[in-house]
């Protein structure tokens, strides 16, 4: 069969797999949105389904304060003796730590810390006993992949902190992954930098200790030397047998705007890539040491077909699971149909419920500029470079729209706002496109018209381009309204920083309250309609 990468697109980088039960489970970094921690199952490992996220709960994702780098880094996913661990970072509070559950639709516990400093941490099962490892310095202050044996049951050490790698010679040692494999380890990480420059290397050993040496192919998987290629910046990977006994290695990856426009917008995103093992006892991954975009490979049945998700509604998206809200939401602030809410998230969000559709937010004078505390705000990942979204808007007070959100320094809204008119006329609608890149807001289109216009919102999403409309609807008669053209440029990661990617937001704010708007801002008739990315 033939598949395509990546195999889950949009904003979930940093990419843990493990197998149970005949199944496949992945967890991706979070950051600063909430829940956290993306959970997706597969039984074929190129169609993924999200179930869930894995942090639900205030006591177990803290997010105030957290910046637009902060929250949760990259977390690792292991089954165990029929339990499975979830480890990761929050940089912003609590440090490491890990969290189980013995159902992997049901609830995960409280946070379990671990007093060992880095990130990118992992864990490694082995004749009762438990590996606690990540990057950093170790008890005597050396630097590199770090390990110690813990308590699982309270996460307490029992060993010291030891470094066991230095890696391979690249910059930026991260993500370590350890692995027994036909009798020897594998100790496996990432190097060069989240970024152009990343690639996965690895080394094995007699030992869950050591000593490892070094690949002599190293890195064994990057993209780094492919210019013009649209899948850039492969790296921090992990590796799962399937059951046939083929290996599989899943990674971060991100796909650049166009062949010579070296941005990327869709943040960094989840490929496969195969992985052989020779008879020297040496892996090799991807096809020459690369991952491209299309895999031709007969390790899956040739039955299976990859199934791109390329519409998004309020009919087939939930809360909790597809949307998520920036930092610790106010969740009063919110009200959604009972349709769209996850189960496991719904009883935060229960007593909001309303009998319609679409969804209904409150405005407050928290803006999308906010830093710390977590505006009225609720956003999906954008998934592909090119389609259309279109959403129906009801502004009673204050401003509400649709936000393209990289960062509170970095986005593009399509806002409606409402005002009154001059000479006591009645109230307008002012409707129009802003561009806020580098903290620098700019008014790069408007309309106005009567607040009893009926107004829909309409955004074309090009590789190099966000293209802004409304359809205006009054008195029976509908006029298109151009409002104006960005570039996707200035809301990529090379732009803007930071790990995340573009958000499709819809918010609702006004800076003249004190406390919440007595009146929400409505929208329905939501949808995303994308074309599929075009192999290069």
């Amino acid at each position: 069969m033939k598949y395509t990468n990546p195999v889950i697109p949009g904003f979930y980088p940093d990419p843990s797999i493990c197998k149970a039960d005949g199944k496949y489970y992945m967890v991706c970094s979070s950051f600063q949105y909430f829940p956290g921690v993306p959970l997706f199952e597969s039984q074929d490992l190129v169609n993924w389904r999200q179930i869930g996220h894995v942090l639900t709960r205030e006591s177990q994702l803290p997010l105030e304060g957290a910046d637009c780098s902060g929250g949760i880094y990259a977390p690792t996913i292991r089954y165990h003796e029929g339990r499975f661990y979830m480890v990761t970072t929050n940089v912003t509070s609590l440090g490491n730590f890990y969290v189980w559950t013995d159902d992997i639709h049901g609830e995960w516990s409280d946070p379990i810390q671990v007093q060992q400093g880095g990130i990118d941490p992992s864990l490694y099962f082995e004749d009762g006993k438990t590996y606690f490892m990540s990057n950093g310095d170790d008890d005597r202050g050396i630097s590199g992949v770090t390990q110690c044996e813990i308590d699982i049951e309270t996460g307490a050490k029992v060993s010291p902190s030891v470094c066991i790698w230095q890696g391979a010679g690249g910059r930026y040692l991260e993500s370590p992954h350890l692995y027994k494999i036909k009798g020897q380890y594998y100790l496996m990480a990432a190097e060069g930098g989240t970024e152009y420059g990343h690639m996965v290397v690895y080394a094995k050993g007699p030992t869950v200790n050591g000593p490892f040496t070094n690949y002599p192919g190293n890195p064994v998987l990057t993209n780094r030397n492919l210019g013009g290629y649209v899948i850039q910046g492969c790296g921090h990977g992990d590796l799962v047998e399937d059951e046939k006994g083929n290996f599989w290695m899943v990674h971060l990856a991100f796909r650049q705007i166009d062949r010579w426009l070296p941005f990327h917008i869709t943040g960094r995103e989840v490929c496969l890539a195969p992985v052989t093992f020779g008879e020297d006892g040496w892996f090799t991954a991807g096809v020459g040491g690369i991952t491209p975009v299309c895999v031709e490979t007969d390790r899956i049945d040739g039955s299976v077909r990859q199934r791109l998700k390329l519409k998004d509604t309020f009919a087939d998206t939930c809360v909790g699971v597809d949307w998520c809200f920036l930092r610790r939401p106010h969740l009063e602030n919110y009200s959604f149909p009972a349709d769209m809410q996850r189960e496991l998230f719904s009883e935060a969000i229960q007593r909001y419920t309303f009998a319609g559709h679409g969804i209904r937010l409150y405005p407050t004078n928290r803006t999308l500029e906010e830093k710390q505390d977590s505006p009225t705000f609720v956003a999906i990942r954008q998934r592909q470079m090119q389609g259309h979204i279109r959403c129906k808007i009801y502004v009673p007070a204050g401003e509400a729209g649709i936000s393209l959100y990289m960062n509170h320094e970095h986005h593009y809204d399509l806002a409606v706002r409402r005002m009154a008119a001059a000479m006591g006329a009645g109230d307008i609608c002012r409707v129009m496109v802003r561009s806020v890149v580098g903290g620098i807001s700019h008014v790069a289109g408007e309309s106005i018209v009567t607040a009893d216009t009926e107004i829909t919102l309409q955004i074309d999403l090009e590789p190099t381009e966000y293209g802004f409309s409304a359809l205006f609807i009054r008195e029976g008669q509908e006029s298109p309204c151009p409002l104006g053209k960005l570039q996707t440029r200035y809301l990529s990661s090379e732009v803007a920083c930071g790990f995340t990617g573009v958000m499709i937001a819809l918010y609702a704010q006004d800076e003249s309250l004190t406390g919440r708007g007595e009146e929400p801002a409505g929208f329905t008739d939501f949808e995303i309609s994308y074309e599929s990315d075009k192999p290069q």
